[in-house]
């Protein structure tokens, strides 16, 4: 990689060490927005990025809901047939995190206070952001301001948060004035539209609307209870939401209420003796629809709202504490011999949970919901990065994503006939099902993603033996899958030997497109052709009458099947005889090699710094690409191969994508590159934490995220799943004591623990757990183990 590589790690003076939590203890405005994504908190349902409650300055405001969306009409300096119409952009839904305190009518500004303490910790183990602060006001009045936010991973649609207000020295008079305000069509709180959403040209950031978004629908004040309703003008979706507080004061308090279109307030006024505090509990209700009437929703807030009340907050919190022990159970990684790194595995670990925890059957943002970067579109991160790692810990959310794509099939038929295809056709990035690339040669060109959706069916069907789903769900994803390709393709003849050949696609290197048979995308492809007809077979055998049906409402025939099979074994695979490597694709090794020498580093990356045009027509790769397939599909290659090919490819990739440190990490540790392997790993891992791609502020990278977990274990522990057997490789490159995880495998918990030379692997539960190992299968039961040496 042409970027100097180094030893990471976070500031410790500022941002301590702890392997639990990440905690700030001094304050600074120079980097907000990367703070306010390093401290979000979300649920895979809400996100609310880490902006002060008292509001104002901010790089990006934020509050989102997955999936919920506005659409908008695509406008192409030149129309062409089948060019994505309909964009989708994530709204910003209206903000209920404001709680702005006054002090003898001086306002607490954090940015402008005097503070004699300060410290804001997310504790990965409650949920918890909390915030500690000693403000001196400019009357000289010491104050403590206690606040905590959660969103809840117990109650999908449940926020919490609570603010406590205590006067140290004086008695003072106390206002704090609570709000809920829809920054996506309004004004910031002080009435300045221009503010309403922060800062924050990239091209990878999110559209802003030329019309208003959120339509009215209702404002309702019931008793303890502030609820407005919206309609997204374009894309019909609903929303509701709304707050109630609870409130406990040492004497008598007033509360006065205000609710407008797009602002509410509850402004709550005391006057406090020394010593004596205010504490505010706000609960926030959100719930969106894709059609359900605003009042409709507004009601589900309100019991929401009022389960929650009675509940309260110790029992709000210690339920989300139980959730969160459940995960750390199935998920955690443990580091002996690296706090700081043990710290930042479980940050990384943190980012997965809150992406995914309540999504339910929607997809997974690349930013999950922390920020509306990349207009909060599901690409192919979820299944090639993410899914894997829900696989082998949490199975069920892992089937949900796939039943979302499988949900998705009649809009990827859609999409194949516009492109003239059979079968189905994925967006490469999308909300609703529709294509929304709106630059199809780095969109839809990249026809990978259907079989990124294949490769994460299998690696579920291996973790879980879910037969079911495959069968039934998982087929008909396979069927349409496979159709696209036998019809994308064709058959050519050179020099006596037929072969199948893909044209004028792109693979995940976005600086090379629309190429003839890119060696990933063939990779993938063969693959996926070859799964469907083996999956269509062992459904014949095992389930006929399911395999019947599936041929009755598919038109699936034999002589379909044995198309799939004779593309798959003559798929052509580019290969240079004289450099003994797989060109990235058939003509890549013609074009002329990039300048390295003499590209800066601020130069990077490329894609903000040179027209597309300059970057196509060089060797220069954005992300892993053929060293991607040499992961997925180790199996296909020797160690010498891989060798060869990373060799020539790692020189010449950028990593301008934060899709390719990880990968690159796994090959390097697989091929016996150690101290290559643990400099990416280390990229990887800080990659957010030390915004070592400049961005952290657009939201966290979910899919690196899930490239930290898929370095130790397939990377560091060599992990293989054959699907009738399984077995280790251990490489572990860091001057770690020891490492270890759990994995859950086919109704089988596995402990595996790595250490400098071996990797011992104990059955915690199951029976008959089939391992390979020196080309012979061994069973085992609950309570025996099998150790792999490093070889």
């Amino acid at each position: 990689m042409n970027h100097p590589l180094k030893n990471y790690g976070m500031d410790t003076y500022r941002f301590p060490v702890d392997p639990w939590k990440i905690i700030e203890n001094s304050f600074s405005n120079s980097d907000y927005g990367k703070t306010e994504t390093l401290f979000t908190v979300a649920n895979g349902y809400i996100g609310m990025r880490a902006n002060p409650e008292e509001g104002r300055e901010a790089h990006t405001h934020g509050t989102f809901i997955n999936g919920f969306h506005e659409t908008w009409r695509i406008k192409h300096a030149e129309e062409a047939f089948g060019y994505a119409k309909i964009g989708q952009t994530i709204v910003n839904v209206p903000d209920a995190k404001l709680i702005k305190l006054y002090v003898d009518d001086e306002p607490f500004l954090l940015s402008h206070a005097d503070l004699d303490e300060y410290e804001r910790v997310l504790d990965f183990r409650s949920g918890v952001l909390s915030r500690n602060i000693e403000w001196r006001t400019p009357a000289g009045r010491r104050i403590s301001i206690k606040s905590q936010r959660m969103v809840s991973f117990e109650h999908r649609h449940l926020a919490m948060m609570t603010y406590e207000v205590r006067t140290l020295d004086h008695k003072a008079s106390i206002v704090i004035s609570s709000q809920l305000l829809n920054r996506q069509d309004g004004e910031d709180e002080y009435y300045v539209p221009s503010a309403a959403l922060g800062e924050g040209t990239d091209p990878r950031k999110a559209s802003r609307f030329d019309h208003r978004v959120l339509e009215p629908r209702l404002q309702r004040h019931e008793k303890d209870d502030i609820i407005l309703g919206y309609r997204c003008n374009n894309s019909k979706m609903t929303i509701a939401c709304g707050y109630r507080h609870l409130v406990a004061a040492p004497s008598e308090y007033k509360i006065e209420n205000m609710v407008n279109k797009d602002y509410a307030k509850s402004v709550i006024k005391v006057q406090l003796e020394k010593g004596q505090s205010l504490k505010i509990v706000k609960l926030v209700a959100y719930h969106t629809s894709t059609g359900v009437p605003a009042e409709e929703l507004a009601d589900r807030c309100q019991r929401t709202l009022e389960c929650a009340s009675a509940d309260g907050s110790k029992k709000l919190f210690d339920g989300q504490k139980q959730w969160l022990a459940e995960f750390w159970e199935n998920s955690d990684i443990e580091i002996d011999g690296d706090l700081q790194s043990q710290q930042a595995i479980r940050w990384n670990l943190f980012q997965l949970a809150q992406a995914t925890g309540r999504a339910q059957e929607n997809g997974i943002a690349a930013k999950g919901v922390t920020s509306s970067a990349y207009e909060g579109h599901y690409f192919w991160d979820t299944e090639i990065y993410l899914l894997p790692f829900l696989a082998y810990t949490n199975p069920e959310m892992a089937r949900k994503l796939l039943r979302f794509r499988w949900q998705m099939l009649p809009s990827a038929r859609e999409r194949a006939k516009e492109l003239n295809q059979k079968g189905a056709l994925y967006p490469w990035r999308t909300i609703n099902g529709q294509e929304a690339s709106a630059y199809y040669a780095a969109g839809t060109a990249q026809y990978h993603i259907n079989a990124a959706i294949a490769y994460a069916l299998k690696k579920y069907y291996n973790a879980t033996g879910d037969f079911d789903f495959l069968s039934k769900e998982g087929a008909h994803i396979l069927i349409e899958t496979a159709r696209l390709w036998e019809d994308l393709g064709f058959f050519s003849e050179e020099q006596g030997k037929t072969s199948f050949h893909i044209h004028r696609v792109t693979g995940p290197d976005e600086y090379t497109t629309v190429v003839n048979d890119n060696f990933y995308t063939n990779v993938m492809a063969r693959f996926n052709l070859d799964y469907a007809m083996k999956t269509m077979q062992s459904i014949k055998e095992k389930k006929p009458e399911i395999y019947e049906a599936l041929c009755r409402e598919t038109g699936l025939s034999s002589e379909e099947l044995e198309k799939w099979r004779k593309a798959s074994e003559l798929m052509y695979l580019p290969y240079d005889e004289k450099r003994k490597i797989h060109p990235q694709d058939a003509n890549f090794l013609d074009l002329e090699p990039w300048n390295f020498k003499d590209t800066p580093q601020e130069k990077f990356p490329l894609l903000l710094h040179y027209h597309p045009l300059v970057i196509y027509r060089h060797q220069v790769l954005k992300q892993a690409d053929v060293v991607l397939a040499l992961f997925l599909h180790g199996e296909m290659f020797s160690i010498e191969e891989k060798r060869r090919d990373f060799d020539f490819y790692d020189p010449i990739t950028t990593g301008d994508s934060s899709l390719s440190v990880c990968v690159q990490s796994i090959v390097a540790a697989q091929i016996g590159y150690k101290e290559l392997a643990a400099q990416y790993f280390q990229r990887a891992l800080y990659l957010d934490l030390m915004d070592l791609h400049g961005n952290t502020a657009d939201g966290v990278h979910v899919a690196s995220a899930a490239g930290v977990w898929a370095v130790i274990v397939y990377g560091f522990a060599g992990f293989v799943d054959k699907g009738e057997s399984i077995y280790f490789i251990p490489k572990l490159p860091l001057d770690w004591k020891s490492v270890s995880f759990k994995l859950k495998r086919n109704k089988s918990l596995l402990q595996v623990n790595l250490e400098k030379n071996r990797c011992t692997v104990l059955v915690l539960k199951g029976t008959d757990v089939c391992f390979e190992k020196e080309g012979k299968s061994v069973f085992l039961n609950s309570g025996e183990n099998i150790v792999y040496q490093e070889t």
